[in-house]
């Protein structure tokens, strides 16, 4: 049988925090702070914005490579693609919006049971549910009448 670390997906071998630029280190540091939170509430909800931080292409594929890919990886169309990856850290997502050239307009580390951005809204599972409802209507008077 596998271990849960095989099926989750595991993060790289830690070469250590002093591995990182010091920015990374201190992401590194927030971040295990802010798991920690969650895992005492699990309506927690925060996030890190790569973007605000003096941090530097070789500096962020670093700390990509430290934090791992874990199970779930979800492309989204808003206004320009969207990328949400789990990180092998149960908790922490890493995600990264583009505008239509693909350059990055966001870019942050998520922490929260599941992204806000994947939740359906209300209005739009009640709107689902009324047309999948009028859908059906037809063919359940069909099915009555053939009875």
């Amino acid at each position: 049988m596998e271990s849960l670390s095989a099926v989750r997906g595991e993060a790289p071998e830690p070469d250590g925090i002093d591995a990182l630029d010091p920015v990374g280190a201190a992401v590194l540091r927030e971040l295990s702070r802010m798991l920690a939170e969650l895992a005492r509430d699990a309506t927690f909800s925060d996030a890190i914005d790569l973007h605000s931080l003096p941090l530097g292409e070789v500096g962020r594929a670093q700390l990509r490579r430290r934090l791992g890919q874990g199970e779930v990886d979800a492309a989204l169309d808003i206004a320009g693609p969207s990328r949400i990856t789990e990180t092998a850290y149960a908790g922490a997502w890493w995600l990264r919006h583009a505008d239509a050239d693909d350059h990055a307009v966001l870019e942050q580390i998520v922490v929260a049971r599941v992204p806000a951005l994947l939740l359906a809204h209300a209005e739009d599972i009640a709107d689902a549910a009324q047309r999948l409802a009028v859908e059906l209507a037809p063919r359940a008077c069909q099915e009555i009448a053939h009875e």
